[in-house]
């Protein structure tokens, strides 16, 4: 009691040490309050979702092909006016270089969806993202953003992620030109634009207080391509609408079931470094990334890494382009040409056979034959 002065029945605390509590019980009432607290919601309105609504459903991760929902049309609509990239920055970015002592990375994942398919939600993923605080990126394609609407909006409305653009259906965009590639980059942009859009009209709150929409971009500005795989043209098409190209330095592998979980988590520990851009994916096949991401993460976070969106890693450092996109070596994605022009010959009579004469956009069951279909990544490799 040495330092208190007592006055009749009263204690009192010397002015000096009387402020340091202040400030301390300040202190710690706004850390815990960070942390706890519920939002602050103006009265009269609504939460977008509750705990329940953002957690994920077993089943959503399943992937559902000859479904007659699968052909979806994009809005019809142009995509917001977009300042072109400068010449030199119209190539692929793998990676940062980050100022010594600085250890940050991005984590990336895919969502991506063909034509005659509906790829799944692994929710289990984002929801450990969410618990741990983790930010990430998402590219995902315009056709899945519109397969799974609530899903898109709730994660254009968390401030851990951001999203960009993984193209409208998942094509190789070396083996489209003209207007056909043009469409395919621009459909992504307006699927994200008209989601957001109708984010903003339900007027709710996402749960970090913040108006949902005020989260999120108006308008995507990162892209990755299909496959890993570009050319010229398709560089180019992606730069004059502003899009910065993003690729990786790091693949997980999850596209391959074959690929076990300690396998994972030991190639992606051993090849990430400061600066890293790690691909994974979570529509349905990111096989066994729910079991290693975590262990990947504490291990990562034990050697004094820390997390960033792939828009907040650029800005940390010196983004180290190529003018070319590969997977580990150059040239190794450029494989992936001869099944994509099989695809495409199965995607036109998917669509011939998905519109009834005179109806448009009425779907039929597609074709049950069609060509095994990798995704990005290291999966044709593994087959």
């Amino acid at each position: 009691m040495s330092g208190n002065i007592r006055t009749g029945s009263s204690w009192k605390i010397p002015r000096c040490r009387l402020v340091m509590l202040t400030l301390l019980a300040s202190a710690l009432t706004g850390a815990s309050m960070g942390r706890t607290a519920e939002p602050s919601v103006p009265a009269g309105t609504q939460m977008c979702w509750s705990k329940d609504d953002l957690t994920f459903k077993p089943g959503e991760e399943r992937i559902q092909t000859d479904n007659q929902r699968a052909f979806v049309f994009p809005p019809n609509r142009k995509p917001l006016a977009s300042t072109p990239l400068s010449h030199n920055r119209r190539r692929v970015i793998r990676r940062v270089n980050l100022p010594p002592g600085k250890k940050v990375v991005a984590l990336t994942f895919d969502l991506c969806e063909q034509p005659h398919e509906i790829t799944g939600y692994q929710g289990n993923t984002v929801d450990f993202l969410r618990t741990h605080k983790i930010k990430a990126t998402f590219f995902a394609g315009g056709k899945w953003m519109l397969s799974h609407r609530e899903r898109s909006h709730q994660l254009m409305s968390d401030p851990l992620f951001e999203i960009g653009n993984h193209t409208w259906e998942h094509r190789n965009l070396r083996i489209l030109s003209g207007s056909t590639l043009v469409k395919e980059i621009e459909r992504a942009q307006t699927a994200y634009e008209f989601l957001r859009e109708t984010l903003a009209g339900r007027q709710c709150f996402a749960p970090n207080g913040n108006v949902a929409h005020d989260n999120s971009d108006s308008y995507l500005s990162l892209f990755r391509f299909p496959f890993g795989a570009c050319n010229d043209r398709s560089l180019e098409a992606v730069g004059e609408m502003g899009l910065r190209a993003i690729q990786w330095d790091v693949s997980s592998g999850d596209p391959w079931p074959g690929l076990k979980t300690e396998d994972m988590v030991r190639d992606v520990l051993a090849r990430t470094k400061p600066g890293s851009i790690i691909l994974f994916h979570a529509n349905g096949r990111g096989w066994n990334t729910p079991s290693a991401l975590p262990t990947i993460v504490r291990v990562l976070e034990a050697r004094g890494y820390t997390f960033a969106k792939v828009s907040e890693l650029l800005e940390l450092g010196e983004p180290v382009y190529s003018s070319t996109c590969y997977d580990s070596r150059i040239g190794d994605t450029d494989r992936y040409d001869k099944l994509a022009k099989e695809l495409e010959l199965f995607y036109g009579d998917a669509r011939r056979k998905a519109m009834l004469p005179g109806v448009e956009g009425v779907p039929i069951p597609i074709p049950a034959r069609r060509p095994t279909v990798p995704s990005d990544g290291k999966e044709l490799d593994k087959n």
